[in-house]
């Protein structure tokens, strides 16, 4: 049975791109897949998989030798499981940078395209055996492509992301607008969990000015609910720092629809590194940044200290 898994702390695309190629991969290819999870979905995932009647794929915890696996919607090891390379990997579907360190028994598949969205290369490469698939699927696709391009607003967006969620909606009868409004709704419903939970809800490790930081982005149409906690999130990051093996915790508050992040500034290095980042001046325990609304493409590339 093929694995086949995103990274940890699985957003909506990291959490339907596994069902998505597991259905491929089980009823086209006719080789027996699962999909799985390396963690508890984000609200936004949950909702999704509840939407569309989908069941939950079963967590791990690691792989291990000879586990045949499917890796999407990340390439780098420190997000997959310790063991990785000792298991059998034998594709990846991605659309971030290659990052390297991966190792594979054998010659594989490994596709990586500038696309917003992993779901969007899983249509181009499924084709028209898309057409055979279930709603569930067709409904998976659609809300993984809205959700990494914030509903066609992330700079990420590409034309062609845009038409294959068109495409879907028609398929589907979805109205987009609202659909959006009800999957943000979701996402931005967070009382449930704890700072901690809120800071490795959506994270990815990234090392600068010799320090291994923790880049949290929280994407949002209610940010003021997150910044209302904002003193009890800045209490939490040292603690979750430690123990994720981290020296600082980055996070931004994305505001989907007003189109700008909100950094919470707790210390000296976090305002050097805003400043110096996004050629601003912090003042205060936050600095709000207009345009800024993706971590791959506005954030990771310019940070500097």
């Amino acid at each position: 049975m093929i694995k086949v898994f995103g990274h940890t702390a699985p957003d909506t695309d990291s959490t339907g791109s596994p069902i998505i190629w597991a259905w491929y991969l089980n009823e086209v290819r006719k080789t027996p897949a699962q999909a799985v999870l390396q963690g508890e979905p984000n609200t936004e995932a949950a909702w999704m998989l509840t939407r569309w009647n989908l069941d939950r794929p079963e967590m791990i915890a690691d792989v291990a030798a000879g586990d045949k696996c499917v890796i999407v919607d990340t390439n780098n090891p420190a997000e997959l499981p310790d063991h990785i390379n000792d298991a059998d990997v034998i594709e990846i579907i991605d659309h971030h940078m290659l990052v390297g360190g991966v190792k594979t028994r054998a010659p594989i598949n490994i596709t990586i395209r500038p696309l917003a969205c992993t779901a969007t290369i899983m249509h181009d490469l499924i084709g028209a055996d898309l057409d055979r698939a279930p709603e569930g699927v067709k409904g998976a696709m659609l809300t993984c492509i809205l959700s990494d391009t914030l509903e066609f607003r992330s700079p990420t967006t590409t034309p062609h992301d845009r038409a294959v969620a068109e495409k879907l909606a028609a398929d589907l009868g979805i109205n987009i607008p609202e659909y959006a409004a009800e999957m943000f709704a979701a996402k931005s419903d967070v009382s449930a969990f704890s700072e901690a939970a809120l800071l490795r809800m959506d994270s990815k490790e990234y090392e600068l000015g010799g320090k291994n930081v923790r880049i949290s982005v929280l994407e949002t149409t209610a940010p003021q609910v997150l910044l209302d906690r904002k003193d009890a999130l800045v209490a939490a990051m040292p603690a979750v720092a430690a123990e994720d093996g981290s020296d600082e915790v980055l996070l931004f508050i994305i505001d989907i629809l007003n189109e700008q992040a909100t950094l919470l500034v707790p210390n000296d290095f976090i305002k050097q590194v805003a400043e110096k980042s996004f050629n601003t001046t912090v003042t205060g325990d936050t600095v709000v940044l207009p345009g800024i609304m993706s971590r791959k493409k506005q954030i990771i590339p310019v940070l500097a200290f």
